[in-house]
């Protein structure tokens, strides 16, 4: 079965082929290397650029100006705060030219912490990207998710940042792509060699088949009628054991969810849930100050404060200026198990 990066990879190739993918292109996305994390391997569109972020950017724009339909990498999500202007134009496009000018580009970067990156290379975007009005914002936490979610950012005409948790990167599960072979023989067939030989190397793709996961839908990963915990990215999986984990000591049964996309957020799903049990909990690892689940917390309290049963939760990154590379320092500035283990269960105990 295909891990995330094969995934993405997967879906961009699909792109090429089918939805008029013309260039993707980044530092170190083209040949030889195709991405840091080999996102961009065989692609035959990729191309390398300069080390210049805001040339990244301001090149996706003029491209899906003129038509095309761009995917742009930004190697880090941690150096494309410099581009936050260029961003915001590419964000009014559509909307200040009353639809005449559609902005069809992707925007992908590799996002969080999990990799023990140090402080360059750890920060998170999701909250920044989610203030950019005009763009559309996913996250995924599972290899199809990130295969069905690139495929409806390719399509969609307004531009769309896909943040890909670079811990999940490797990350694989049961569920596999339609097309999809074996995983040695996936491998074979679209991971590059090391080595010298990686040179004249390329790709055998597999037939695939599209899916297109719907922006703005959330997914229950977990039943439950106790409590919600609605997150997104590599925190899915997380919260998902510490529910199982709590379930198993008969402390009750939380719902998982999984967000997919931050903007539209699914608040259909939120505001169900919410009037279904009275208890929710928001996790991410952006920093607390300013931070996207607070945004969410507002709206439930305004929208459902007589449904509430116990106080709304955000569990978040500190309000630090970066993460330590010692994993203790890692683990004390954005949430673990124990962390999330500690709140849900303040959650379910407090009395209404």
């Amino acid at each position: 079965m295909a891990n995330m990066a094969q995934a993405i990879r997967m879906a961009l190739h699909y792109g090429e082929e089918k939805l008029g993918v013309n260039d993707i292109f980044g530092e170190d996305v083209g040949p030889p290397l195709g991405g840091v994390f080999t996102v961009t391997q065989g692609l035959k569109t990729s191309w390398n650029t300069p080390l210049d972020e805001r040339g990244i950017i301001g090149t996706a724009i003029g491209l899906a100006l003129a038509g095309q339909r761009p995917v742009a990498e930004i190697q880090f999500c941690d150096y494309i705060f410099n581009t936050i202007d260029l961003l915001k134009i590419a964000g009014n496009c559509c909307w200040s030219s009353n639809g005449a000018f559609p902005l069809p580009m992707v925007v992908m970067s590799p996002h969080g912490a999990g990799i023990h990156g140090s402080i360059y290379h750890s920060h998170s975007f999701d909250a920044w990207a989610t203030r950019l009005a005009g763009w559309k914002v996913v996250m995924p936490s599972t290899p199809i998710d990130a295969y069905g979610l690139m495929l409806s950012s390719i399509k969609d005409d307004n531009p769309v940042m896909f943040l890909k948790p670079k811990s999940l990167l490797r990350y694989k599960d049961g569920e596999k792509i339609p097309g999809e072979p074996e995983e040695k023989q996936l491998k074979k067939m679209i991971d590059a060699p090391i080595g010298d030989a990686r040179n004249n190397w390329q790709p055998n793709w597999p037939s695939i088949e599209p899916v297109f996961t719907p922006l703005g839908k959330a997914r229950v990963v977990r039943e439950g009628s106790s409590a919600s915990v609605f997150t997104y990215g590599r925190h899915v999986h997380m919260c998902k054991k510490v529910a199982d984990k709590i379930s198993a000591a008969g402390l009750g049964e939380v719902e998982v969810v999984d967000l997919r996309t931050l903007f539209p957020y699914d608040w259909n799903k939120i505001s169900q849930a919410v009037q279904a049990h009275g208890r929710v909990m928001f996790v991410n690892e952006d920093t607390e100050v300013t931070n996207f689940g607070e945004h969410l917390i507002r709206r439930v309290v305004e929208e459902h404060f007589y449904q509430l049963k116990a106080k709304p939760r955000l569990l978040a990154g500190l309000h630090v200026p970066g993460v330590g590379l010692a994993v203790e320092l890692e683990h004390a500035s954005v949430p673990q198990e124990n962390h999330i283990e500690r709140e849900l269960k303040s959650l379910l105990s407090e009395l209404t």
